[in-house]
This record gives C-alpha cells, sequence and structure tokens, in this order.
C-alpha cells in the first residue's frame, strides 16, 4: 500500500520528479563511468602484463643519468649476485641487437634478444617449442620468431620449425614461432623478434664482459621488493659506482600495482565529486518532499483524524523519499554502465587488444549505497516532519 501510493504521487508530478532527480543522475553517472573505465583499464592492463613470470625482475641503469657506461654491470657480477644474495634463484643478462634477418629471398630488420628457460614472457606458441635446457646450456644456434617475424619472413604460411634464418653473418635454426598477438594499439612485446639463448648471445654480440641489463628469477616472489633492493646494493658494491649513478627495476607486481593506484586515485577524486553532486541533489529531493508535505497538509490531516499512526505517515513519506532516490540513482547507473561499456568496447579494447568484464557488482552496491544515504539523509526530515503534524492544526491547514 505504501509503495503504490507513493509511486502514484511520483507519477503524478512527472517533470517535478524528473528534475529533481537530475542531480542524482549525474552523480551516479559520472561515478559508475569512471568506475567502469578505471576497473576496464587496469583489467587489460593486467591482461597484457599476464604473460610476465610473477617471480622475475629486471635491473637496468636509471633512464635519469648522463653517462650509461658507467652504470655498466659485469657478466662475472651475475654468478656473484646469485651465490651472495639470498632469494635470487637465477641472473641472465638481457640485450637486443637490430640485425638485417633473412629467409630465402625474404628480408627484414629485426630485434634479436636474449632469453632463457623458462623465457621472459610466457606468450602462446603458433608453432614449435620455447628454448630449452639443453640450447641455453650448449648455446647453441636456435631462436624463436615472433608473429611479427614470421610473416615477413615466411609469407607463404606453414611450420618453419627446422628451417634455417640468417641475422647478417649468423644462422640460426627456428624452433619456434609466437602465435597472432591480440590486434591492439598498445600491445607490448616484451622481447625481440627473434629470441637466441642468452649464452649464444653474449657469446656473439657481448664484448668486453659489459651488459646494461639483467634479469633475476626469486625464489619466493613475496619479498621481490627486498630483492631488488639487495640486488642493487651488490652491484653498486662490485661496481663501486659513484652515488650519482643509478639503477631501477621493473617487475610485474609493481607495474600492476602502480597502474592499480594511478585508477584508484581517479577513482576517489571522481567519487568526491560525485558525492559533492549527490549532497546537491540531495537537497534537492528533502526541498520536494518539503513542498509535497505542504501541498498535502490536509491529506496528512484527514488520515491521522481517521486513525493513522504517526509510524505509518513516516513510512509513507520515507517509501517516497526511496522511491525518488533509487530511480535517480539506478537511471545514472545505468547511464553509467552504458557509457563506460561503450567506451570500453570501441577504444580500450582498440588501444590494448584486451576486454574485462563490466564491474556489475561492484557498480549495483554503489548505487544502493548512494539510494540509502540520500534517502536516509534528506528524507527522514521530512518524514518526521510529516509524521510530526498535529492533525487538528493540519486539518485547519489552508
Amino acid at each position: 500500500m505504501y509503495f503504490e501510493e507513493a509511486l502514484r504521487v511520483l507519477v503524478a508530478n512527472k517533470m517535478r520528479t524528473f528534475l529533481t532527480t537530475i542531480g542524482l543522475i549525474i552523480g551516479v553517472f559520472a561515478v559508475i563511468s569512471i568506475e567502469v573505465l578505471g576497473h576496464s583499464m587496469a583489467g587489460s592492463i593486467s591482461e597484457t602484463l599476464g604473460a610476465l613470470a610473477d617471480n622475475s625482475f629486471v635491473v637496468f641503469p636509471g633512464s635519469f643519468q648522463g653517462n650509461f657506461e658507467r652504470a655498466a654491470m659485469r657478466l662475472s657480477d651475475l654468478s656473484n649476485i646469485v651465490a651472495t644474495v639470498p632469494n635470487v634463484a637465477t641472473a641472465v643478462p638481457i640485450g637486443g641487437q637490430r640485425e638485417l634477418v633473412r629467409y630465402a629471398h625474404n628480408v627484414g630488420r629485426f630485434t634479436l634478444s636474449s632469453d632463457s628457460n623458462p623465457p621472459f614472457a610466457n606468450l602462446p606458441l603458433a608453432y614449435g617449442s620455447y628454448l630449452s635446457d639443453d640450447d641455453i646450456a650448449n648455446a647453441r644456434d636456435v631462436g624463436v620468431i615472433s608473429w611479427r617475424a614470421y610473416q615477413r619472413l615466411f609469407p607463404a604460411g606453414g611450420d618453419p620449425t627446422g628451417e634455417s634464418i640468417y641475422a647478417g653473418t649468423h644462422r640460426y635454426v627456428v624452433v619456434g614461432v609466437l602465435a597472432e598477438p591480440r590486434r591492439g594499439v598498445l600491445n607490448v612485446n616484451f622481447g625481440g623478434d627473434v629470441s637466441i639463448p642468452y649464452t649464444t648471445y653474449v657469446r656473439e654480440f657481448v664484448h668486453g664482459d659489459r651488459i646494461f641489463a639483467a634479469r633475476f628469477t626469486v625464489r619466493d616472489s613475496s619479498t621481490i621488493p627486498q630483492t631488488e633492493v639487495a640486488v642493487i646494493k651488490r652491484i653498486r658494491e662490485l661496481r663501486q659506482v659513484a652515488k650519482d649513478v643509478t639503477y631501477q627495476t621493473f617487475d610485474k607486481a609493481a607495474f600492476t600495482g602502480g597502474v592499480n593506484s594511478i585508477f584508484t586515485a581517479v577513482t576517489i577524486v571522481v567519487a568526491l565529486i560525485g558525492a559533492v553532486s549527490l549532497i546537491v541533489a540531495g537537497i534537492g529531493v528533502m526541498n520536494i518532499m518539503l513542498v509535497s508535505i505542504n501541498e498535502r497538509t490536509r491529506e496528512i490531516g484527514t488520515r491521522k483524524a481517521i486513525g493513522a499512526r504517526r509510524g505509518q505517515i513516516l513510512w509513507q513519506f520515507l517509501i517516497e523519499a526511496a522511491l525518488l532516490s533509487s530511480f535517480g540513482c539506478f537511471v545514472g547507473m545505468a547511464l553509467g554502465l552504458i557509457a563506460g561499456g561503450t567506451i570500453n568496447n570501441v577504444y580500450i579494447v582498440k588501444l590494448t587488444g584486451y576486454t574485462a568484464a563490466p564491474p556489475y557488482l561492484q557498480a549495483f552496491l554503489i548505487t544502493i549505497a548512494f539510494a540509502a544515504i540520500v534517502t536516509f539523509a534528506f528524507g527522514l526530515y521530512p518524514a518526521f516532519r510529516a509524521a510530526s503534524l498535529d492533525p487538528i492544526e493540519a486539518l485547519r491547514y489552508e
């Protein structure tokens, strides 16, 4: 009965109901759309980085220093770090070399990179296999090629494993081909187009024992931050570098956490803006409820005179406020999900090649919370005022 009567009052004043809820619609729309976009972008980036190993990190010279030569490491440093730094399981040099690569009459300029087993990124394969322990141990002239290199060097298609490609004067046997990546502008290539054993790379391209980046795997991934600090400290001790020489690290957990913290901060800022909008809208709801009470004062007096209790009047107007708030909040949620989902499907998918499911549960909970806050913060006072009216005075009201 309460619900039907409250609905009848709101429907009877359609324009006033709509204008009252515009503030709620805008506030909830802003919060939900940003929540969807933040969730989608963070999920897409997590998918993009999903191929990276959780138990590894990379150390390389800091980008804000003039002379990278001073930050160079030595191959011998890596074995020393494995032996002296707790939690470090393996250490391999990382490097890249641009070369003209050819197969038969097909030629392309690609990057040769060093890799290990397990690989730096566990990407799916279209043909063959990754580099094996034997390939690494024996520094074999083998390689895993990217899908881009495969299309350029083997335009006729087919399984190219066992075929020989030439990079400069070096010959490599193809043992695997990475699968075609998802289509996206920001698709990241974590290695070169031709990945060869790091032992082979060191033999053919590292001169003078110097390296500028290394990948470390750890036994306990939960202590990667502490291990990174210990590794950099050990490098500085071994190389006896000056204080202005710096090193940086990269690992999946820290990068993903940084991205998530950015979107969390943006979400909080938008939530605060939405909260201001909701306060303004809530004041509007309270004002309309007070106007409605003034318009229905004689009705309230009549109901009380024929036996309506104070609690019944209170619930009647509280439910009316709840319907008003819920209408605005749920319309805003629907528009926010549509807008955020559209931007996600049209733009974010094109950028990253990945799509994340919209956060329907979070959106629903946020909407319920906002509707409840507006109802009780701005609807209780008018409801109490209506319930507290004296029936005699109400009947005499003009």
